[in-house]
């Protein structure tokens, strides 16, 4: 027996953990600074680590009453109905309820090239088409609906990511809402703000109140630290009310998940300390690097690294160039190649101590590298 042909998907690359890299080279963990997952330098909410402590020997229930609770603290943290909030095993689990609801079998989404490979894994998964829309390097990778528009063929989703990893930039409100009134009443467009506690900007939550065809997607995993954990949410229009009952796996979110949850969304002073920490080095590294780099909304900066000419056998591009080079001297950053960006690098914004750290390395490399 065989599954069914799967050959054609594409597969998610995640950035290297640490303890991966370090098997490999035969080197001792604590020795490497990792800024290629845009995890939080900081570590978790330590209200989120006290809570997962005080009910872990509750594990063996069902997480029901806690799910409602977090439901409603998000909720109200937002000024929503408790309907519009879909909790979520992670952002990816919430883009599968989307899924589930939205598309029918051949029914399109459209997601931006570059951009995260999900999108278009979970709309295969459901029996989805994908279609995709260019952002440019050449222009900053400006983000705008007529960007989105040119593409654009009467698709049942439409993706936008603000601010946009891995390249970092953001599309204001007033474009979303463009987008939203020049697509099709059947087309939904769907804002990923995993990173927009970082940004300057404010959320595009706004248009709910004023919308039936756009959603926003929120995560636990960056500001507050939780990535290990899973827990993300998707807020969608009210008129939505009884589909997430419909399309929701029984008890998606663990019970721990749950109650960190709850007790990061009250913890801002450890959110104020990780955006003002992730602002400072983004700073730092658009200063202090001695290559290009594009502004950025997020915990982390894309690098154009152009400039350098692979230097090792199997190598095929700058970008895997560079990253394989600071790797071996102890900083682990993200190849873009399989973004779509082969000459460009991406760097989590660190601990102010990383970050300095993560600046001197690369800039060793890129000195050291032969130029193409």
């Amino acid at each position: 027996m065989e599954p069914r042909d799967r050959s054609s998907y594409s597969v998610y690359q995640a950035g290297r953990g640490i303890e991966e890299v370090a098997r490999e080279l035969g080197r001792d963990p604590e020795s490497f600074v990792v800024l290629s997952s845009n995890e939080n330098a900081l570590g978790a909410s330590p209200a989120a680590v006290d809570a997962i402590r005080d009910h872990a020997a509750g594990v063996n229930r069902y997480p029901k009453s806690s799910q409602v609770d977090l439901v409603e603290a998000i909720a109200e943290s937002w000024d929503l109905a408790s309907e519009q909030v879909w909790l979520a095993p992670g952002g990816d689990g919430a883009l599968d309820y989307l899924h589930r609801a939205m598309l029918d079998p051949g029914d399109d989404v459209l997601v931006p090239r570059p951009g995260f490979a999900y999108y278009a894994m979970s709309a295969r998964y459901h029996h989805g088409d994908v279609a995709t829309y260019s952002l440019s390097k050449a222009d900053e990778f400006a983000q705008t609906a007529d960007v989105v528009l040119d593409a654009y063929d009467g698709e049942r989703v439409v993706f936008v990511i603000s601010p946009h990893s891995p390249v970092g930039s953001e599309m204001p409100t007033s474009e979303v809402e463009r987008l939203a009134e020049e697509t099709d009443d059947e087309t939904l467009v769907v804002v990923d703000e995993a990173y927009a506690e970082f940004s300057e900007s404010e959320s595009k939550r706004t248009l709910l109140g004023e919308r039936e065809d756009v959603a926003i997607l929120r995560t636990f995993s960056k500001a507050y630290g939780l990535a290990g954990l899973r827990l993300g949410y998707m807020m969608t229009p009210e008129s939505w009310a009884d589909v997430y009952a419909r399309v929701n796996t029984p008890f998606s979110v663990n019970e721990l998940a749950c109650r960190a949850g709850l007790a990061a969304l009250s913890d801002d002073e450890f959110v104020t300390e990780t955006v003002e920490t992730a602002r400072w080095a983004r700073d730092y590294l658009h200063e202090h690097l001695d290559a290009p780099t594009f502004e950025s909304g997020g915990n982390f900066v894309l690098v154009d690294v152009s400039g350098a000419a692979p230097s090792g056998e199997g190598e095929e591009n700058a970008g895997s160039a560079v990253a394989d080079a600071t790797q071996r001297r102890g900083v682990i950053v993200r190849d873009c190649s399989s973004f779509g960006l082969p000459d460009c690098i991406r760097i989590t914004t660190g601990t102010r101590e990383e970050t300095e750290r993560a600046v001197e390395v690369v800039n060793r490399v890129l000195a050291e590298v032969p130029e193409a």
